[in-house]
C-alpha cells in the first residue's frame, strides 16, 4: 500500500480542535498533519507532528511571545521519552510523560497531559528519522 496516500486519508490524533486547526494554517504544500498534543507547560503550548517536521507553539520559546518553531527531522539528533507514575504509583489520568528533542545545541523539553502521549510522539518522530 502507498504510504502516502494512507498519511493522506490518516484521520490525526489531536488533544484540542483548535490546536489542530492552527497547525493546519501552517502546513506547506504536501504536509500533512499526523498529531497535534496539548502541553503541560508556562507556555501552555503545543506540539504538532507532520510528514515534514515537528512544529511547536509556545510563548517560552522566543522571548515571551508566542510563536510557531519549525524543527525539520534532519535537525533532530536525537530524541527521549521520559515517562512519570502519579504519586500514589499508577499511571493514569493524573499521569504526565515528558519529551526530549536536542537539536544541534539546544534541547527542548516538553511534558504531556498524560502517560501515553510522550510515547506516542517519539514513534511517531522517530519513523521520520530512520
Amino acid at each position: 500500500m502507498d504510504t502516502q496516500a494512507t498519511q493522506a486519508t490518516a484521520q490525526p490524533v489531536y488533544d484540542k480542535k483548535d490546536q489542530l486547526e492552527k497547525i493546519q494554517a501552517s502546513l506547506l504544500p504536501g504536509e500533512v498533519v499526523e498529531a497535534v498534543f496539548d502541553l503541560k507547560s508556562a507556555g501552555t503550548g503545543f506540539i504538532g507532528i507532520t510528514n515534514k517536521r515537528a512544529i511547536i507553539y509556545d510563548k517560552a520559546f522566543l522571548r515571551k511571545m508566542k510563536a510557531l518553531v519549525s524543527i525539520p527531522y534532519s535537525r533532530i539528533y536525537a530524541i527521549a521519552a521520559e515517562d512519570e507514575e502519579a504519586w500514589w504509583g499508577h499511571r493514569g489520568f493524573w499521569s504526565t510523560s515528558k519529551l526530549v528533542l536536542t537539536t544541534g545545541k539546544t534541547e527542548y523539553e516538553f511534558e504531556f497531559r498524560g502517560a501515553d502521549r510522550a510515547h506516542l510522539a517519539h514513534d511517531l518522530i522517530l519513523r521520520h528519522m530512520v
